[in-house]
């Protein structure tokens, strides 16, 4: 197979664990490119407005399809298991996937969301981030606000962003449900809680005094909370399953080929150094796609095991054949194939012989069946003989031999 076919290409220097970027510049070109020549035809079709969808809406509330999705899907060899690395996260990357210039961003926050609102309004919040956050809600008041599935696409269409504080987002798994965590606009983590420190080491949880009713205490200074908001809006949200098998957002179809290539880069760094168990060895495979289209692969491992342990070796003819045949058969060594042949030798005799019976009781049958029609048909040409003929033809033949 030429290169021009083949499906990746690896590293020709330092280690193979690597991205090849002229590989992903090409994906990320041929993917955008792809992606643009459908637009056309999406755009006469979008004239139905729909509440989840990863598309910016124009003023008159129909959706344009100028902003596609790009996912970057990430395929492990084993399943990542560590409950740390479940968590939800984010990653940094250089091209913020939040370029709509009018952003609409949805505070979750731990209660009291008094507490957080007087953040949000302090004089030395960010005014850019006062005018962006449209609302902030305590865990307890949204999950008794929205607590059917039509209120949740409800909400999930009148935001672009959802930022979460980290204290509870592991709480909206369940309270938000799939009409969330199906979309792009999972909610990313934020910490806004105020971090004790005692001589510059941080107190463990289990080390704090008990807090008050009031938690007001509780959250950071408004100018930490507005930098870890900043950066929230400029990181990926990362969420693995425990599975073999991750998507994360990289990146949208309005993007150039550098900035996409640019985002992966940076997706992929991060998921091998924090979140993936054993980071580039446990990966098989690194693809790219629309929300629509085709994965095309940027990286594939050469070995399919994690471990060299995990390899087994089966070099016998019996295993082979084995295999070949598609069913696990344990090895047995030469002289147990002897004896097996042996024990498998006598049921084949026994098969043969029964055949053989079966074979010769159809053939007496017949001879049988002959035999009467003969007595038959020789009872009819002449009457039969008397018992005196025939005890003297008996004794007849008694004296002559």
């Amino acid at each position: 197979m030429g290169s021009s076919t083949a499906l990746t290409t690896k590293a020709t220097s330092g280690t193979p664990y690597q991205l090849d970027k002229s590989q992903v510049s090409r994906a990320s070109e041929a993917l955008l490119r792809h992606i643009k020549t459908t637009q056309a035809e999406k755009e006469k079709n979008a004239t139905k407005k729909t509440l989840i969808g990863d598309n910016d809406e124009d003023s008159d509330g129909e959706q344009t399809v100028k902003n596609e999705a790009v996912w970057l899907v990430l395929t492990t060899k084993k399943h990542v298991v560590d409950k740390n690395r479940l968590k939800p996260g984010k990653i940094p990357i250089p091209h913020s996937l939040n370029t709509k210039s009018s952003l609409s961003v949805c505070l979750i926050t731990a209660d009291p969301q008094r507490a957080a609102k007087n953040i949000v309004a302090d004089p030395s919040f960010p005014a850019h981030l006062t005018n962006s956050i449209d609302k902030v809600i305590g865990y307890n008041k949204l999950k008794a606000r929205y607590d059917s599935f039509e209120k949740c696409r409800q909400l999930l269409a009148e935001h672009d962003v959802f930022l979460a504080d980290d204290r509870i987002i592991m709480r909206l798994v369940q309270t938000l449900g799939k009409t969330f965590y199906k979309s792009s606009k999972r909610p990313i983590p934020v910490r806004i809680a105020a971090i004790e420190k005692v001589d510059g080491k941080r107190v463990k949880k289990d080390a704090k005094a008990k807090k008050s009713k009031d938690e007001g205490s509780a959250f950071a200074a408004p100018e930490i909370v507005a930098r870890e908001i900043e950066r929230a809006l400029h990181c990926a949200p990362v969420q693995l399953a425990p599975a073999t098998t991750a998507a994360i957002r990289v990146g949208a179809s309005n993007f150039t080929a550098e900035q996409l290539a640019e985002n992966i880069d940076a997706v992929v760094t991060g998921l091998t150094e924090k979140y993936v168990t054993k980071g580039w060895r446990n990966l098989k495979a690194i693809h790219i796609k629309g929300a629509n289209t085709m994965a095309m692969p940027i990286w594939l491992a050469s070995e399919l095991w994690l471990e060299d342990d995990d390899v087994v070796e089966e070099d016998t003819e019996e295993a082979t054949k084995a295999v070949a045949g598609g069913k696990k058969r344990k090895q047995i060594s030469a002289g147990d194939e002897e004896k097996q042949q042996q024990i498998e030798a006598p049921k084949k005799t026994k098969k043969a012989k029964s055949a053989e019976d079966d074979e010769d009781a159809v053939t007496l049958a017949a001879r049988k069946e002959k035999l009467q029609k003969q007595k038959a048909k020789a009872l009819e040409d002449g009457a039969a003989p008397t018992k005196a003929e025939a005890g003297a033809g008996k004794k007849k033949r008694k004296s002559t031999s």
